[in-house]
């Protein structure tokens, strides 16, 4: 048994079982497969471990949602899981090839990154997304979960295990570090071990990582949504594309935070806000739209917005609401406001839709539909790593091709260079 303050003997341990693990696609969609059907029979057990850690929460905590683990969710992972495996292998991919005059032949291939380590908050599901897209993928990962989803993440992890097991595969592929603050510095400086770390959760977390860590870092930013309800919106487009963005899942990184509405169009901000107002969302709204909706949107659920509402993100039933007075001071509020993460725009104007999709900087930009999109499985990635926010190497939704890098693979006849 590795001592848990021995850290360098886990780094070590996944290094090699990287180094001689070598598989072929059809076995690991076998394991991918058989983890799938393991994690449905062994659900009750997997809800058993997760409601210890759901005892020690405060259920008001926004983290709560995204620990909580139901039988609907497990079935969910299981069918990512099922979808990861389903997926063309990312590596082996030739992506050009030349022939240079002295007769070399050049190519680049698609490569695993090696080890990734990934830190995140209380989200047990990404330990098995991240176990399957970096398997699928040739890669080893080193994951270390919060104390808030210790127990959820060590049944996760040992069910893994025993999948891997049983298919005579060196466990460390997969290795959880110990939940405490010791192991995220230990992981910090793997350098040498971990190729690339990725950080999921709050702007606090990954704020620590970018600035501590000395292994690269994939940032996966913070979700602060606005959707922009223009002058040429549909109204009826309006109220469904915001009440789902809001409160399909408030907890999630792709919830919106900020409906940003033009002046013309407050008239029909009461239109929709009252679906908001029977879900019990709280609305932070500036003066133009406070007196809009004082007389018709719930009292107890409505207060007039404060510089700090705007560039918040929220992850409950809370929102803020913004109005302008030109498409143009829309961009400029959600360019001061935003985290480059999911930005729409609800109008049937083509001009400024296809603006909008120019000139906003996020990784995923959207025209009359709901941010709820912005996520691995649904961009048809099978799962997700994360949704980067960053511009190098990775831009949104994180699948498996994000994890792959590529080699020059030169083939000569005994040609030397003068």
């Amino acid at each position: 048994m590795i001592s848990e303050m021995n850290y360098t003997a886990y780094f070590e341990n996944a290094l090699l079982a990287g180094r001689k693990t070598s598989l072929t696609p059809a076995i690991i969609n076998r394991v991918l497969e058989d983890l799938a059907d393991a994690t449905i029979a062994q659900t009750d057990a997997l809800i058993l471990e997760n409601k210890k850690d759901l005892d020690r929460m405060d259920p008001a905590n926004p983290n709560y949602d995204r620990l909580k683990l139901t039988p609907a969710r497990i079935q969910d992972i299981a069918k990512d899981i099922i979808n990861v495996a389903g997926l063309d292998t990312p590596l082996g991919h030739l992506i050009s090839e030349k022939t240079l005059p002295n007769g070399l032949h050049i190519s680049k291939v698609t490569v695993p990154l090696g080890v990734i380590g990934v830190i995140y908050e209380a989200r047990p599901n990404v330990t098995f997304d991240v176990f399957a897209l970096c398997f699928k993928s040739g890669n080893v990962c080193v994951l270390k979960g919060g104390s808030d989803a210790a127990y959820s993440n060590k049944a996760i992890i040992e069910l893994i295990h025993g999948v891997l097991a049983k298919h005579q595969i060196d466990i460390n592929v997969a290795t959880l570090l110990p939940p405490d603050r010791e192991a995220a510095e230990a992981l910090f400086s793997a350098v040498g071990y971990i190729d690339v770390l990725i950080p999921r959760g709050s702007q606090g977390l990954i704020n620590h990582v970018r600035q501590h860590s000395k292994v690269p870092v994939i940032e996966t930013g913070a979700g602060i949504v606005h959707t922009y309800f223009d002058e040429y919106g549909d109204i009826e487009k309006g109220i469904n594309i915001v009440f789902n963005a809001k409160t399909r899942r408030v907890s999630v990184c792709n919830a919106l935070d900020c409906l940003v509405i033009h002046a013309s169009r407050l008239n029909d901000l009461s239109k929709i806000a009252t679906p908001l107002g029977e879900a019990q969302v709280t609305l932070y709204a500036d003066e133009p739209a406070f007196l809009v909706l004082k007389d018709v949107y719930p009292a107890h659920l409505l207060h007039q917005s404060k510089p700090e509402h705007y560039g918040t993100e929220f992850l409950s039933m809370k929102m803020a609401v913004k109005t302008v007075d030109t498409f143009d001071l829309a961009l400029d509020h959600i360019a001061t406001h935003g985290s480059k993460h999911s930005e729409a725009i609800i109008s049937e104007d083509s001009a400024h839709c296809e603006a909008f999709l120019n000139k906003v900087d996020a990784a995923a930009v959207y025209v009359n539909a709901s941010t709820a999109f912005t996520d691995g499985a649904q961009f048809g990635l099978g799962a997700e790593i994360g949704i980067s926010t960053q511009k190098l190497h990775a831009r949104g939704p994180m699948g498996l091709q994000e994890l792959t890098s590529y080699k020059w693979v030169v083939k000569g006849t005994g040609q030397v260079r003068n």
